[in-house]
């Protein structure tokens, strides 16, 4: 058992140190449950509780959520559009975002998937150095998409 002002009052009953936390007006708190014989500490609880709160909503807030941003072009992008657009994707694989590469093919671009696909290898092969593909290019319905994620 730990005492109020931190001093080790060793191993003691259960009534012991229910008497010793009633007579200092705190309560008893079992820090380390699973420990041989188990750890108590005298303290109040209202304020354990209050800190243990502060030390989660902590590190909640510290956190890093890591969000999918989508690019979308087309496979006939003009070189200033597709410059444009690539550097958006750095922006955003700066910010540890993983980036969803869309190419969009309309009416007769269909039969010619190649050229969406020669624009996804460039994006990945200008990205190499900052991003890594986590899902390689794949035509879904008239798109195709790539996954991009930071290294």
């Amino acid at each position: 058992m730990i005492g109020a002002e931190g001093e080790n009052h060793g191993v003691v009953t259960v009534d012991e140190a229910m008497v010793i936390a009633r007579n200092s007006g705190l309560d008893l708190v079992e820090i380390s449950p699973n420990a041989e014989p188990p750890v108590c500490k005298v303290l109040d609880f209202g304020k354990f509780k209050y800190e243990a709160q502060k030390k989660a909503n902590l590190a909640r807030k510290k956190q890093k959520t890591q969000e999918v941003k989508e690019i979308k072009m087309r496979p006939g992008i003009d070189v200033h559009d597709y410059d444009t657009k690539l550097k958006k994707v750095r922006q955003f694989i700066d910010n540890g975002d993983k980036v969803k590469m869309t190419i969009r093919f309309r009416g007769r671009e269909m039969a010619h998937q190649e050229l969406g696909m020669d624009v996804l290898k460039r994006v990945a092969e200008e990205m190499k150095e900052t991003a890594k593909v986590e899902a390689h290019p794949k035509t879904e319905g008239r798109q195709m998409v790539m996954v991009l994620s930071p290294r």
